[in-house]
């Protein structure tokens, strides 16, 4: 059993480095051998093809190939916008439903509710105590969501990113797989991490950043804009529950320009491109051959193309999902299982901590 699970750990480990490609020197494993994932996701609406593309697909894969990997329904992070509580609670388990289908497995990894671990709030007040007002007031995400909702934010929006900072630290996790979007708040973590450390002694590895080979799917509407649950068009953002005919829709309502061919050029055509990168994402094939392969295509044929491989893709998920919705006790039960495993790894961290700053 110790050689398969030293096997494993070497395996993750040089699964990251090929996901690093050589753009960043990894780091040298802990001396226990053990490297850990951590990704969190939010229960508010049914997972887009920009968070199947550009997370949950790679979480799937770390599964397989990492010894430890922790993935939660960030609930907590969810009331940072009003929310009804009728429709949060579904939503959990939907999320839930919808992460299972697409293939996470709660044998190979932890797949748990964020708030069911009391740990990660308590954490997150002791690194609240460590952050100065100014670097969380000066986040991109804090200054765009703020003009959304006309300087009216909430002190959780605030300072969501510490929690989501405890999140990670709290099981000591080795690796993030996050968006570009991102990139600006694992910086944060990193810097708790090292601040903490230097205060109270070697305590948290600083966590690495793995950004994923699809980094950002964008708008179908306005391909200069990332995905989005929120975005007001319906046309602009694919559900992974959507309807074939849904999938049509949008594909042929999507923006591309006056040029018919099919080229890849984000800097000049980025609605395109974006279809582009899509079909070459769930289809698996490179960004190259799917152009040479619609050679001869005009835009308008080629989104139902593309439509058509989303269908593909989407149509034994969304059948899962479906299925995995009649059952709500099973949802149940996979997200209670997870979080008293989740619980387990992160109790002892937590009192630890607590020792460290003084509390015991």
């Amino acid at each position: 059993m110790a050689l398969h699970l030293m096997r494993k750990a070497r395996g993750c480990w040089s699964f990251i480095r090929a996901i690093h490609k050589g753009t960043e020197a990894a780091p040298a494993p802990q001396k226990d051998g053990v490297q850990r994932i951590f990704s969190g996701i939010q229960p508010t609406g049914i997972p887009h093809l920009g968070n199947y593309l550009g997370a949950i697909e790679s979480w799937v894969r770390f599964q397989d190939e990492c010894g430890s990997v922790l993935y939660s329904i960030v609930d907590l992070h969810s009331i940072t916008t009003p929310q009804d509580p009728v429709v949060l609670g579904q939503s959990i388990l939907d999320m839930a439903a919808a992460l299972l289908a697409c293939g996470i497995n709660p044998e190979k990894s932890i797949l748990f509710q964020q708030s069911q671990v009391s740990e990660h709030t308590q954490l997150s007040w002791i690194l609240t105590c460590m952050v100065r007002l100014p670097r969380l007031q000066h986040l991109h995400q804090w200054k765009a969501k703020t003009a959304k909702q006309k300087h009216d934010g909430t002190v959780g929006l605030l300072t969501y990113p510490v929690l989501q900072a405890a999140d990670i630290l709290l099981y000591k996790s080795t690796h993030v797989p996050v968006g570009e979007d991102q990139v600006q708040h694992m910086e944060l973590v990193q810097d708790l991490a090292e601040g903490f450390n230097k205060k109270y002694g070697e305590f948290f590895p600083v966590p690495k950043s793995i950004l994923t080979s699809m980094k950002k799917v964008k708008s179908l509407r306005d391909p200069s804009a990332k995905m989005s649950k929120s975005d007001p068009d319906k046309l602009a953002t694919v559900k992974i529950t959507d309807s074939p005919e849904e999938i049509v829709q949008k594909f042929r309502k999507a923006v591309t320009d006056f040029t018919s061919e099919v080229t890849y050029d984000p800097a000049r055509r980025e609605g395109v491109s974006n279809l582009v990168s899509i079909h070459a994402a769930v289809t698996g094939l490179t960004v190259e051959e799917v152009v040479r392969r619609s050679a001869g295509l005009d835009t308008a044929r080629y989104k139902l193309a593309v439509a058509d491989a989303v269908i593909e893709k989407f149509a034994p998920i969304k059948s899962e999902i479906e299925k995995l919705k009649m059952d709500e006790n099973y949802l149940q039960k996979v997200l209670q299982t997870g979080s008293a495993k989740a619980k387990e790894l992160a109790y002892p961290v937590c009192q630890e901590v607590k020792k460290l700053v003084g509390f015991l």
